[in-house]
């Protein structure tokens, strides 16, 4: 019992070097990054005023799709975030023409950098595969658009309807013969669909910033 406060302090001790070096240091390092230009100012040293800011900060359909990203697991199997050149196969596999940095993520309330990449890393998703056409085709059955894919499909987030009128819809998905549904049907994305597609569109670093530029 004699050595009861010791051992409390010791206790604290350790608690306190961990916060100090996990959270604090964390947090004067990157709590007051803001957005700004590719290139400083080599007069002031900071942005460029009247070039565009980056990143730019997420609006309208795509916020909505990160909650359906997040509520589906997506992140369980793809991350986002590209290693620094000379780590892992990120470059050599078109994942990124520069490695992610902090400054990427200031507008993410919660940043979505993953644990595993069953799949691919989705940072630059956006740039890579650029059409909705393609995103609701690979959602509706992975294997439409990738055929060795393990990804589950997700048809629950289509809605399958009859044809009204002579014409398909202008949203029905154009599926290839082997995923045809019956005739007189057709295939929409339903508003979770949309939101998602809006979302993996919306994962792009085509821009420059002063601590990482492209290759």
């Amino acid at each position: 019992m004699n050595n009861l406060p010791l051992t409390f302090c010791g206790i604290f001790f350790t608690l306190a070097v961990a916060w100090v070096g996990i959270v604090l240091t964390n947090q004067i390092q990157y709590g007051d990054l803001e957005p700004t230009t590719e290139q400083l100012d080599p007069k002031t040293g900071g942005p460029i005023e009247g070039d565009p800011l980056y990143p730019e900060k997420p609006v309208g359909l795509a916020e909505q799709g990160k909650k359906v990203y997040m509520d589906l697991g997506c992140m369980y199997c793809h991350t986002q975030q590209v290693r620094r050149k000379d780590f892992g196969n990120d470059y050599n596999r078109s994942w990124g023409k520069r490695q992610s940095v902090a400054r990427d993520y200031i507008y993410q309330n919660r940043v979505l950098l993953g644990t595993m990449r069953t799949g691919p890393d989705l940072m630059t998703v956006g740039e890579r595969l650029p059409t909705s056409a393609w995103h609701h085709l690979h959602l509706y059955n992975p294997t439409i658009t990738s055929k060795e894919s393990l990804m589950p499909p997700y048809s629950f987030l289509y809605k399958k309807r009859k044809i009204k009128g002579s014409e398909t819809s202008k949203y029905a998905l154009k599926l290839p013969p082997d995923f045809t549904v019956e005739e007189g049907y057709e295939v929409i994305p339903g508003y979770r669909a949309n939101a998602l597609v809006a979302y993996l569109l919306s994962l792009k670093m085509s821009y420059d910033l002063p601590e990482a530029q492209r290759d």
